[in-house]
């Protein structure tokens, strides 16, 4: 495979974008720093197909990365590979407003071939190619210039390796016939809605207690305010105030500025400068949370009641057993609060839907009903009909009742 020296003009770029078009796929990864910005800072591009690979300055003055940004999210016919890559299609998204397309991860590949739940990639990298990857420029400052040559050799190893994995897992998928599992987890992870950010949502990502209309009509006007102030800075929304203190002002909001200085988490400047001012402001004008907004009450735990708690872990441990005996990752067929979903008498759920009826929901929906037990077979816990056990419980009983009558006739 041929490596490019760092790319750092838009000639060279638009270059080699010309022949990855060209391609099946492409493997793709980024670096970032997001320590001290509002939005993830693009620090270093690394792309390949099967024939060459190059790493890209973003950085770079004057550099244009149009036609690599067409590339990744307007090219329906070159697929695009990431590890683990929500971050990538993140900062792909805040750049264009729109996600890389066609898309493939190889982490969530992995679960439906193996019961890796997620799979770094060093790891993935030695199980398919038996390499050991170099870590020691993991954890660097990728947004300082010049970068060195060991920064640039790690980074296009991300994709060079990936490369090569992805042919193989592919093989597999087919092999497996399991490559239809992943197209909804795929479409999933290219959907523009998982990184768009509305302010007027961002109290949805905020831990409150209780549904008080009231509080919940502060919490989301705080919460907007401080996405519009990190943004206006460009620095990290936490910087600005974090969670638990919003959410304490949301609770208990001070009567006037001077109380701000109280406020745990807030300096004593906050009781006089411009910033305070604004947040008071903001308290000011909220108004309870209209009833369409509220949450939806958690129905986790209480509705369940014991016996639907001991009906959930049975879900539970039905999931292990399937999950080892078709070798799949068990978060790719469910998640613990559909389950107790199932197990409350909830029945419109993913789980009962398409092939994850077929491979696990429909053995879940019989053990809820009461159709399917647990059976132990030469050493095994496996499944099996609740009619088929009461006949062989039926078939030894009769056995036993014919060995009593032979034992009395001798």
């Amino acid at each position: 495979m041929k490596i490019h020296d760092l790319i750092t003009t838009t000639e060279v770029l638009d270059d080699l974008v010309a022949r990855l078009a060209q391609s099946e796929f492409v493997t793709v990864d980024t670096e970032f720093m997001r320590e001290n910005t509002y939005y993830p800072e693009l620090c270093l591009v690394q792309i390949a197909n099967d024939e060459e690979a190059a790493a890209i300055d973003p950085l770079a003055d004057g550099i244009d990365l149009t036609s690599l940004l067409d590339l990744m999210c307007d090219n329906e016919d070159v697929l695009k590979i990431f590890h683990a890559g929500g971050q990538d299609v993140e900062i792909i998204y805040n750049l264009t407003g729109k996600t890389p397309h066609p898309i493939f991860d190889t982490q969530i590949a992995m679960m439906a071939i193996s019961q890796s739940e997620q799979i770094g990639y060093a790891n993935l990298v030695e199980s398919w190619l038996g390499t050991t990857v170099d870590k020691g420029a993991r954890f660097t400052d990728w947004s300082r210039r010049p970068l060195t040559d060991r920064q640039i050799e790690y980074a296009i190893g991300d994709v060079t390796h990936l490369s090569e994995i992805f042919p193989l897992m592919l093989k597999k998928l087919i092999k497996t016939g399991r490559g239809g599992w992943l197209n909804a987890e795929m479409e999933k992870l290219a959907d523009p809605e998982n990184y768009r950010n509305d302010p007027d949502n961002a109290w949805r990502r905020i831990r409150s207690q209780g549904r008080n209309p009231q509080v919940l009509g502060r919490l989301k006007g705080l919460a907007a305010w401080r996405e519009g102030e990190a943004q206006h800075k460009d620095i990290p929304r936490g910087r600005i105030m974090r969670d638990e203190t919003l959410a304490d002002i949301a609770s208990h909001p001070p009567k006037k500025q001077a109380d701000l200085a109280k406020v745990r988490g807030l300096s004593n400047a906050w009781r006089e400068n411009d910033i305070g001012k604004r947040l008071m402001k903001v308290l000011a004008d909220a108004e309870p949370l209209p009833k369409e907004e509220m949450p939806v009450k958690n129905k986790r735990g209480a509705p369940l009641g014991k016996e639907g708690a001991l009906v959930a872990d049975l879900l539970k441990l039905l999931l292990k057993i399937r999950a080892r005996e078709i070798d799949v990752a068990s978060r790719l067929l469910t998640k613990s609060d559909e389950m107790e979903a199932l197990a409350a008498g909830i029945r419109d759920l993913p789980i009962l839907k398409g092939w994850r009826y077929e491979v696990f929901g429909k053995d879940a929906l019989a053990l809820v009903e009461g159709k399917t037990g647990f059976a132990v077979v030469d050493g095994k816990l496996v499944m099996s009909s609740v009619d088929d056990m009461r006949a062989d419980m039926l078939d030894a009983a009769d056995d036993s009742t014919g060995d009593e009558a032979g034992v009395a006739a001798e």
